[in-house]
């Protein structure tokens, strides 16, 4: 029977089971989603503005797209120290924190001087995002278990595919008005407003109880746990790889539609979002196809799917087969098949680890991250063309799909808790 958890001090609380609804868990999605934004908007609200900042800081473009390297290394690393601190302080304190850090980092750009000083706050404004990111992952942990997460997820997913859509637009409009440097007071302005929901529509999901103790032998005991449980890592390995596969995407897209295929700014703006909506929308399928399967099964169908159709994209790409179609509908298949991978792989970890989800969804988040700032410059490496575009996105969900086959089902019992020190 469905039961709701209260959010109080006991020693091991156990995750809601699915099929809790209600005004409650709308209201929590909701504010999990505007926090899992911040990041989306952080990283892609300002790009409309690089060739300005570059004509302006008197830098070349590459230098100029530094900052955004900068912002993905604050988002990787972050969450690393955000997530045991959310598993010994609770999920509250270090989320405010870390919003308010991300709020003074975008006045450090706002009146940032040069490139080295907006390097430098885009870095910080990183780990500020990385505090929200990494709590809404965590209290996703906390309160719900398996097919309920994964549901969860690929709500928060609806978000996260939406954000980078409306944040280069929502820049572009700042531009209009005024200088890119009021890009970040918009961003100052939406922090202030997270903050203040967080505050007022949060609860504290982590009991008291069930802290962990904040010493660097214990941080280190628990990682070194995460990383031994060889399914709980091959799991963060299958999500990293399913968001490479959309930054593969992000980085090629642009140089195949406007270089090759001709596109201007408008139709490439609408083809571009076209393959956004085809990931949401097979996250939003997902939450159907959880009430019938399981979700390492439907991890494996989709993985399998993306393989196959990935093999055909290549072969494609190779012969230059089927013209601008040839492309575009093997990429939004495949993008619609990270849908189902991306929320399904993190809720199948998180139900591994309840005892230390923070530092769990740190490593979800940061290896996501990582991956997603090597990825972008190989596809550049690589000719920035159809084929290299191929190659990176297919090599990426073969990879997943063997991994996750070798170590076969992980729809079992999660393993003993991490030990605290």
């Amino acid at each position: 029977m469905a039961t709701s958890r209260t959010v109080t001090a006991t020693r091991n609380p156990q995750p809601l089971s699915a099929d809790v609804a209600g005004p409650s868990r709308l209201r929590m999605i909701v504010v999990l989603g505007a926090m899992v934004a911040l990041g989306p908007l952080t990283i892609d609200m300002y790009l409309p503005a690089l060739p300005r900042i570059a004509d302006e800081l008197g830098v070349s473009s590459s230098v100029a797209q530094l900052t955004l390297t900068g912002t993905l290394t604050g988002l990787a690393l972050g969450q690393l120290i955000v997530g045991p601190l959310s598993d010994s302080l609770g999920r509250r304190r270090p989320l405010m924190a870390g919003i308010a850090l991300h709020m003074l980092a975008s006045l450090l750009c706002l009146l940032a001087p040069d490139i080295a000083v907006l390097s430098l706050a885009r870095g910080l404004q990183g780990m500020g995002a990385a505090a929200a990111m990494v709590v809404a992952v965590a209290v996703v942990g906390d309160l719900f278990d398996d097919s309920a997460a994964a549901t969860v997820m690929s709500r928060l997913m609806l978000i996260l595919g939406v954000a980078p859509i409306v944040a280069p637009s929502l820049g572009a409009a700042v531009l209009l008005k005024a200088s890119w440097h009021w890009m970040f007071a918009v961003l100052i302005v939406l922090a202030g407003a997270l903050l203040l929901v967080a505050a007022i529509a949060l609860p504290e999901t982590l009991p008291v109880g069930s802290r962990r103790p904040l010493r660097v032998r214990s941080i280190v005991a628990t990682y070194g746990s995460l990383l031994r449980d060889l399914k709980f890592v091959i799991l963060v390995i299958v999500g990293a790889l399913g968001m490479a596969g959309l930054f593969a995407y992000i980085a090629g897209a642009a140089f195949v539609l406007q270089g090759r295929h001709g596109l201007d700014q408008q139709r490439f703006a609408l083809v571009f979002g076209a393959g956004a909506i085809a990931f949401v929308a097979a996250t939003q399928l997902n939450v159907v196809l959880l009430r019938r399967l399981s979700p390492q099964r439907i991890l494996v169908i989709a993985l399998t799917v993306a393989t196959g159709v990935g093999a055909v994209f290549v072969a494609l790409s190779v012969t230059h087969a089927g013209g601008i179609y040839g492309f575009l509908v093997p990429v939004w298949a495949v993008l619609a098949m990270m849908g189902f991978v991306i929320p399904n792989a993190p809720a199948v970890a998180l139900s591994r680890h309840h005892e230390a989800s923070g530092t769990a969804a740190a490593l979800l988040g940061a290896a996501q991250f990582s991956v997603g700032a090597v990825i972008a410059p190989v596809v550049g490496l690589m000719g920035n063309d159809e084929i290299a575009l191929s190659v990176v996105m297919t090599a990426g969900v073969a990879i997943a799909l063997v991994a996750l086959l070798f170590v076969g089902d992980t729809d079992d019992s999660a393993p003993s808790q991490t030990p605290q020190r």
